[in-house]
């Protein structure tokens, strides 16, 4: 299974309004085809009431196996079905590395 794939499995846990998770590896300086650097949108209720910090925990407890290993890199952007305006921001561009 991929890596993406693992992560969107793992997430249904939240049963969530909205899922997207993104592989923007090939943004980085990674080898071709690589599941390294993800990018999460989830919108669920699991996320009314509680803060910022609370919903990456809930996130990062879920997939502890897969950011222990190939997982570099997770951006998080985790709204309750009342915040969420139908897109989160966008990933900024690599820094890092050689560049690619």
């Amino acid at each position: 299974m991929s890596v993406a794939l693992a992560i969107k499995s793992k997430l249904a846990a939240l049963s969530p309004h909205h899922l997207s998770v993104d592989n923007e590896s090939h943004k980085h300086s990674v080898p071709e085809n690589s599941e390294t650097h993800f990018r999460v949108e989830i919108v669920s209720e699991a996320f009314t009431g509680v803060r910022a910090v609370q919903r990456h925990q809930k996130v990062y407890q879920l997939l502890q196996e897969e950011l222990a290993g190939p997982v570099h890199a997770l951006a998080i952007h985790a709204y309750a079905p009342d915040e969420w305006q139908g897109e989160a921001p966008a990933s900024p561009d690599c820094r890092g590395g050689s560049g690619s």
